[in-house]
Parts: C-alpha cells; structure tokens; sequence
C-alpha cells in the first residue's frame, strides 16, 4: 500500500511541478514579449504576467534560477520579492553578472535544484 502511494504521489507530484513549470514558461513567454523595448526594470516589473510570476510564489524559484543562468534577463526582482532575501552585496549591485553568480550560489545553499 505505501508503495502505491508513494507512486501515486510521485506521479501528482510530478503532474503539478510540468503545470507550474509550463504556466511559468508561458507567463515568462509573454512577459519577454511585451516588455521588450521597455528600458525600465521598475515598470517591466510591474507587467501583470511578472506580477503573476510573483505570486506563484517559492515553487517558481528553480525557474526562476534557471532562467538566471541561461537567460541571464531580470529575475532578481522576483526571486528577491519571493525569497525575501538578496544575497547580492551592495558594492555588486548593478554588475549583472555577478548578481546572477551571487544568486546561483545562495540557490545552491538553500537546497534549490534547477
């Protein structure tokens, strides 16, 4: 019975994360889109499909890394808001590829799998 279950789990597990992951990529899609051109990060992030990225909430944060690292693009808003956290020194601030290399790492020491 345990075994089925942990199947069973696995497989809903499994079936919510391909969800999440392709709502996200959607959202992500349509944001790329309709903010290209947009030179402000504060009004980009204010898009509605950023905001709605936001409140997946913790769940969308391996995307989220994900995307640093492949994509580089402006997810430090979105993790910082999900995470309450920045691990990024102040003196780094505005170096992007050093933010993304500061979050990379504090993903990895928070457990995050991306």
């Amino acid at each position: 019975m345990t075994k089925n279950y942990q199947s069973y789990r696995n497989k809903n597990l499994e079936s919510i994360n391909s969800e999440l992951e392709k709502t996200f990529l959607e959202l992500a899609h349509q944001w790329r889109r309709e903010t290209r051109g947009i030179s402000s990060t504060n009004k980009a992030s204010m898009h509605p499909a950023y905001q709605q990225i936001i409140g997946m909430g913790k769940a969308v944060i391996p995307l989220l890394l994900r995307e640093l690292e492949r994509n580089s693009g402006q997810w430090f808003w979105a993790i910082k808001a999900i995470s309450r956290e920045d691990p990024v020194p102040l003196e780094k601030r505005g170096q992007t590829q050093e933010m993304i290399r500061y979050w990379l790492e504090w993903g990895k020491q928070k457990g995050y799998r991306w």
